[in-house]
C-alpha cells in the first residue's frame, strides 16, 4: 500500500513538474533573414560557389571534347596512341574529380569559407538563446525552421524579435 501511494505520489509531482515548465520557440530562419552579415555572407558563398561550378564546367566541356576528337580520330590512330590518348583523358578525369572534391566536398573550400563567415554567426544566435533560456527560465526552446514539426505555436511564445534584440537588431 505505502508503494502504491509513493508511486502515485511520485508521478503526481513528476507530472506537476513538467507541466509548470516554460516552453517557447525561435525561428532561426527569420533571425538569419534579419541579420544583414548573414546575408552578405550568404551572397559570398554564393559568389564563391558560381564561380567554382563555372569553373568545373569549362573543365567538362573540355574533357567532353577531348573525348569526341578521341573517338572521331581513333580509327587513325595505333594502338599506342590510342592507349596515350585515353591516359590523358582519364588523368583529365581525375582531375576534374579532385578539384571537384576541394572546391565542394565535406571538408572542401566552400565548406571551410562558409564555416569561416557564417558560424560566428550562428553562434551568436545560440549564445543569444542561451541567455534568453536563463533569464527567462525556459526549460526548451524549440526552432521552428530547423526541421521541427510544431503544428501549432502561438506567436506569444516566439522568442525569434528577442533574440534579435539581444544581438543588436531590430
Amino acid at each position: 500500500m505505502k508503494k502504491l501511494i509513493f508511486t502515485i505520489a511520485s508521478i503526481l509531482l513528476f507530472t506537476g513538474a513538467t507541466l509548470a515548465q516554460k516552453y517557447g520557440y525561435i525561428d532561426s530562419g527569420y533571425i538569419l533573414e534579419n541579420i544583414p552579415s548573414f546575408r552578405a555572407a550568404q551572397e559570398q558563398l554564393d559568389q564563391l560557389s558560381a564561380q567554382y561550378q563555372k569553373e568545373l564546367e569549362g573543365m567538362h566541356a573540355e574533357i567532353e571534347q577531348m573525348y569526341k576528337d578521341f573517338q572521331a580520330e581513333s580509327v587513325l590512330l595505333s594502338e599506342d596512341m590510342k592507349r596515350k590518348r585515353e591516359d590523358v583523358i582519364i588523368s583529365k578525369e581525375k582531375e576534374y574529380k579532385q578539384l571537384q572534391r576541394k572546391y565542394f566536398g565535406p571538408e572542401g573550400d566552400l565548406y571551410q569559407k562558409r564555416q569561416g563567415l557564417v558560424k560566428p554567426i550562428q553562434d551568436d544566435i545560440f549564445a543569444a538563446v542561451q541567455e534568453i533560456a536563463n533569464e527567462g527560465s525556459y526549460a526548451v526552446i524549440f526552432d521552428k525552421a530547423a526541421g521541427t514539426t510544431l503544428f501549432y505555436t502561438n506567436p506569444r511564445y516566439d522568442l525569434s524579435d528577442e533574440v534579435l534584440q539581444k544581438l543588436g537588431y531590430k
